[in-house]
């Protein structure tokens, strides 16, 4: 055999190896009435944009597609994930408080205007959410109004 073969056949071991390291797929439990969606009473347009382009990274409502069964990307998702829930959780919205309330509405905004969401990564594998400029417009205009609810 030559050099190339074993290198070739130690990455496909490695790579085998590597699955049996699989991430943990629970969804936490979470009171469906403190959901962001319920608490603002959003229109059904934007819960659906929401739901599609957001809620699998910032909601306890994670929907783990095939490839989150292959090591090493299943450890990368698992934190972007992580990360997701940590920063903005929209089905614990009923807990921030008005002023984090009034935040998270903001951050939105921002993000949206700049195009920082959804990741490119998360739209290559996810084609609905990847957002059209009237959805984009239409989810900006409901966090631009509804967040000004939260400031005081």
């Amino acid at each position: 055999m030559k050099l190339w073969q074993y290198i070739g056949l130690g990455l496909v071991g490695v790579f085998a190896i590597l699955q049996l390291f699989q991430i943990d797929k629970t969804n936490p439990e979470s009171d469906p009435s403190k959901d962001m969606l319920v608490v603002t009473n959003a229109p059904q347009n934007v819960a659906t944009i929401l739901k599609d382009a957001c809620y699998d990274c910032h909601s306890n409502n994670t929907v783990y597609p095939w490839y989150t069964s292959l090591q090493p990307f299943a450890w990368s998702i698992q934190n972007h994930i992580k990360h997701g829930r940590k920063h903005i959780n929209f089905s614990e919205f009923g807990d921030y408080s008005r002023e984090d309330r009034a935040e998270v509405f903001e951050e939105c905004v921002e993000v949206l205007e700049e195009g920082e969401m959804p990741l490119a990564s998360y739209k290559l594998m996810h084609p609905e959410a990847i957002l059209s400029d009237e959805q984009t417009k239409t989810l900006m205009q409901w966090f631009s109004g509804n967040g000004e609810e939260f400031e005081d």
